[in-house]
């Protein structure tokens, strides 16, 4: 969903420093490369260990955060171009269609509810649902159990690393359509295809895997 769907990938860093500086949490932007992947419940867990502070706890910071988020992305995030066009024609053209997202279920329904698109997915799932978040491919394998579908048959769109690195593990093919700053990540060379944009998808494309 985040940075994919949604241009909310931002915002999560202006909540986190928000809200830890809220708490008097010693956290900065440098620090989130500590984080990077984790799930927000593992994030404050995190800096509960290495940056303790006094009063909330982890997990009433990470709720917080997560409050924050959903408030602010309501305010300023947009849906991605491409995005609604694309789930259009996979709808259109019989394909079942899951969302899974290493953000809270609570996130996902809101933002997904909020924006418009609940109706084009025939499952959401979260990360929450799984033991392990991206880069393990747990979610993923969810998500296609709760569709009915072998991993092999799936086609994974994600923006990130780690995202591409889980649907690879969970053996299905991987477009990738990063942000323009990471776009000439190197390690995007494992995906299956790249895209700059959503609006490039169609029909063609799917096909082909």
């Amino acid at each position: 969903m985040d940075g994919l769907l949604l241009d909310t990938e931002p915002l999560w860093g202006e909540s986190m420093l928000r809200v830890a500086g809220k708490h008097n949490i010693p956290i900065t932007r440098e620090k989130f490369k500590e984080t990077t992947g984790l799930r927000i419940y593992e994030v404050t867990r995190h800096w509960e260990l290495h940056y303790p502070w006094e009063g909330k706890s982890a997990q009433e910071v990470a709720d917080e955060i997560i409050t924050d988020i959903i408030d602010a992305s309501k305010n300023k995030a947009t849906v991605l171009k491409g995005v609604e066009d694309s789930l259009k024609l996979l709808k259109a053209n019989g394909y079942k269609i899951g969302l899974a997202s290493s953000s809270t279920k609570r996130m996902i329904d809101e933002l997904v509810a909020h924006f418009g698109l609940t109706q084009y997915f025939d499952e959401i799932t979260s990360a929450d649902a799984v033991e392990l978040g991206k880069p393990h491919p747990a979610v993923f394998l969810h998500c296609a159990q709760l569709l009915g579908s072998a991993p092999y048959e799936c086609l994974v769109l994600e923006d990130s690393v780690n995202g591409m690195i889980a649907g690879k593990a969970a053996r299905m093919k991987v477009i990738v359509v990063p942000d323009e700053l990471h776009f000439d990540d190197p390690r995007f060379t494992l995906a299956d295809m790249k895209l700059k944009s959503l609006e490039q998808l169609d029909l063609d494309i799917v096909r082909r895997f």
